[in-house]
């Protein structure tokens, strides 16, 4: 799916009307002549939609005719509205009423909602059709009568009648389902399905060469696509492609280079997955880093790579464990497989020991960190020792990863150490000796959006260590250890374990999907729009559904502005990090001033970013810097969407450049920036910058309010302490390595108390006041591992109260 690719809107006749929760009433389109519901492979099977996405259109209650005339109780007589009660009562409980409503689609909640509905229209009606008014007449006057002519079950026709009405799905119920069956994915491709393409899998571990042999063939060939997962991978093969005088073409979201001075199209493409074309021809295509089509954001760009590139040889490179996967999907378009398997080039050494200290370090170190605050911390405690070390995390520009890279792996440059997150894990070519976790426990978001602690992969993990030893590299031995002794046994478990093999391959709604969807439901918002959608969605036991939890948070973010259907869903698949507020608001005053049909200009974009912009003077300019970065690439991606509405991107692109710069000077002053920083901190705490997560308002307020004594709140501190998964990610590491309950007591002191003080979540009083309060339970002999223990002894507590 082309993010940016749109068919021409057609008009239909508008057909009915529906209202979705946070929604107005929408008009329906009847369904036109598409073969976009020809991959359906029939209802059966079909699952009950999620009907509490939808909400009763509100009717007005019947005023009567032009002059108050009420035609029913002309022919009959005025209805008792007693009587008629009592009957729409007995009506609402009868079993076969509620029978023939779940026939005609209207499940529980539905036929509740419908009979309020019913029941409130003619109780509060002046007057209400002739027929229905006949109808209520003849029950209520026939009722205890031996041969009554009017019966309550008359009514059902009536009620079914004002149920359409109020819930128009019902109407349209197999179109939506039709449209929304995802059971046959490689249909979508029918350029694809038109040739037989020749598959070939590439497994092996990190630093095996797999990648190495795929690219050389799509050296070799008259024209070739580079497929990776990161822009840093694309713009290294497109440099290496060129330089092997094979013209080569750059695509991202956000930027387009052409080996050609006259900007013709090149044979060769380098690019980001999700900017792959499905339909132009190529000779190879090359696939990197195949597992990540189970990703549960981005698994549908691998997918439709795999199943959608027209290309005589696809060149696929990954984890062996997504080898049985691919084997199935391919086996579904009628491809085969061929399989080569690689070793890895160079031997990679567990340690038997931890690093334990800083004073450790030795040349070609690289410690692996998973927040901004260690990387922060442990970078000002390496410069504390005298020694020089380069800085890299996921959200620094492109440009300062590559400068900061190529700092540590100069030879010449006194810089021999790395601090970085998992951003190495794939995309830096790094001369690494030895990986070091700083621990293996990384935040994670919840499906409920709350932020959760838990140990690393398998997968993830021997990503990361095998960035160790390079081959071709100075270091041709890689080691890994961890930092602290606590951590290493379940580390070398993590990586001793099997990776688990892929199971299901990533999907998401394509535009024509959603277009057609939209035709029946115009006026739902976009967000409600997908929600029904997948809602109704069908896929088989091979595929699942992405998250599209960012694309509805943006979709909800920009409801109230005036787009059409085809820009709201482009800004809506813009990508974005919605921790970063300053972002948020940008694409906020983008739309705003998109629907105006206003172009945003450079000036606009100088004045809303205050450009230019100064070095940083601490870490919190730092992290704004990055955001303004990641604004201009907001405009740059924007701006291959819609260049007449953003027409500069040459401007943009260039105090970019000059933005990069400043944020390197930044990175290679960060001691001094953190020192700043900190030195403007509140007294005891040692936090460096927010690392909020998504999480509710609430608990984002508990967490980032200080008391009137400058401490964090109490709320905040049982989030950090009390956190089940903190305290189940703390627990699975004692119980794995053996520990005893002192050296439990030691770790929760030493490094766990160490991190959340990093994190500004404890203050040293704090901390000591837990320390006496444990030291208070272990005199007592109250000390236990489980909750089962403090039940016995609240339980012997509350015995002692009552006696």
């Amino acid at each position: 799916m082309s993010r940016c690719a749109w068919p021409l809107l057609r008009r239909l006749p508008a057909r009915a009307g529906l209202a979705l929760r946070h929604g107005r009433p929408a008009a329906a389109a009847a369904l036109p002549p598409s073969s976009a519901s020809s991959s359906a492979s029939g209802d059966g099977g079909a699952r009950a939609p999620d009907t509490s996405l939808f909400v009763p259109v509100p009717l007005k209650p019947g005023l009567g005719g032009a002059a108050g005339e009420d035609v029913g109780a002309e022919l009959t007589r005025p209805l008792d509205k007693g009587e008629v009660l009592k009957n729409l009562n007995k009506f609402y409980k009868r079993k076969e009423i509620q029978r023939l409503g779940a026939e005609n689609g209207l499940d529980a909640r539905l036929f509740h909602q419908a009979f309020i509905s019913f029941r409130k229209y003619i109780m509060e009606s002046s007057s209400v059709s002739a027929d229905l008014h006949i109808i209520l007449n003849d029950i209520c006057c026939d009722a205890g009568k031996v041969c009554p002519v009017g019966h309550v079950d008359d009514l059902f026709p009536f009620f079914l009648r004002h149920a359409k009405q109020i819930f128009p799905m019902l109407d349209c119920m197999d179109d939506l389902r039709k449209i929304s069956d995802l059971r046959l994915p490689p249909n979508w491709y029918p350029d694809a399905r038109a040739i037989q393409r020749k598959i070939i899998f590439h497994a092996g571990p990190t630093n095996s060469g797999k990648t190495y042999h795929a690219i050389q063939r799509f050296l070799s060939a008259k024209s070739g696509i580079y497929c990776g997962p990161l822009k840093l991978l694309a713009h290294e093969i497109f440099q290496k492609t060129n330089d092997a005088n094979v013209p080569c073409d750059l695509v991202t979201g956000e930027e387009r280079v052409y080996a050609n001075e006259d900007a013709r199209q090149a044979p060769h493409i380098a690019c980001t997955i999700e900017m792959c074309s499905t339909n132009t021809p190529y000779e190879v295509a090359v696939i990197d880093e195949i597992q990540m089509i189970r990703d549960p954001a981005r698994g549908w760009a691998w997918t439709r790579a795999l199943l959608g590139l027209c290309a005589e040889e696809i060149h696929v490179c990954g984890e062996a464990a997504a080898i049985d996967l691919v084997t199935e999907l391919m086996y579904t378009t009628g491809e085969e497989v061929e399989v080569r398997n690689y070793e890895r080039l160079t031997p990679l050494t567990v340690l038997d020991y931890a690093l334990e200290s800083l004073d450790n370090l030795r040349p070609g170190d690289c410690i692996v960190c998973f927040s901004k605050n260690d990387i922060y911390s442990v970078s000002r405690q390496i410069e504390a020792r005298g020694l020089e070390c380069a800085v890299i995390y996921g959200s620094l520009p492109p440009g300062t990863k590559l400068e900061q890279a190529k700092k540590f792996n100069d030879p010449d440059d006194p810089c021999k150490i790395l601090v970085a997150t998992d951003a190495i894990g794939m995309g830096l070519n790094l001369c690494i000796r030895r990986i070091i976790f700083n621990s293996i426990v990384k935040p994670t978001v919840n499906e409920k959006g709350e932020k959760e602690i838990d140990s690393i992969p398998t997968s993830q993990a021997l990503q990361i260590a095998g960035r160790a030893g390079r081959f071709g590299s100075s270091f041709q031995q890689g080691e890994v250890t961890t930092m602290h002794r606590e951590d290493l046994v379940q580390l070398k478990e993590i990586l001793s374990e099997a990776v688990p093999p892929v199971k299901a391959a990533g999907l998401h709604p394509t535009p024509e999907q959603i277009e057609m969807f939209a035709y029946h439901l115009p006026d739902a918002t976009l967000s409600n729009l997908i929600d029904i959608f997948v809602s109704l969605s069908q896929v088989d036991g091979m595929y699942f559904v992405c998250n599209i939890d960012d694309f509805k948070f943006l979709a909800d973010m920009i409801q109230h502005i005036p787009l059409n259907l085809r820009s709201r869903y482009v800004f809506c698949t813009a990508p974005l990090n919605r921790k970063e507020p300053f972002v948020c608001t940008t694409l906020l005053k983008f739309a705003r001033q998109f629907s105006r049909n206003e172009p945003l200009t450079f000036d606009w974009l100088c004045r809303h970013t205050k450009w230019p912009l100064a070095a940083p003077k601490n870490i919190k300019e730092l992290v704004h810097l990055e955001a303004v970065h990641d604004v201009f690439d907001l405009y740059l991606w924007l701006s291959y969407r819609f260049m007449d509405m953003f027409p500069d991107a040459a401007l943009v692109r260039d105090i970019q450049k000059q933005l990069d710069d400043i944020i390197q000077v930044g990175v290679r002053n960060i001691t001094k920036l953190i020192r700043a920083s900190q030195s403007a901190a509140a007294p005891g705490t040692a936090e460096v910058v927010s690392e909020d997560f998504p999480l509710s308002r609430t608990k984002r307020d508990a967490r980032g309010a200080p008391d009137r004594h400058g401490a964090k709140s109490p709320e905040a501190l049982s989030i950090a302490v009390e956190a089940p998964a903190l305290r189940r990610a703390r627990n699975a590491r004692a119980s794995r390595s053996g520990m005893r309950q002192e050296d439990l007591k030691s770790y929760g002191r030493g490094s766990l108390a160490n991190r959340l003080l990093r994190e500004g979540l404890l203050t040293q009083e704090m901390l000591k006041q837990l320390e006496s309060e444990w030291q208070d339970q272990h005199r007592n002999g109250r000390y236990g591992s489980g909750s089962k223990r403090d039940e016995q002894h609240s339980s012997k507590e509350k015995g002692k109260k009552r006696k």
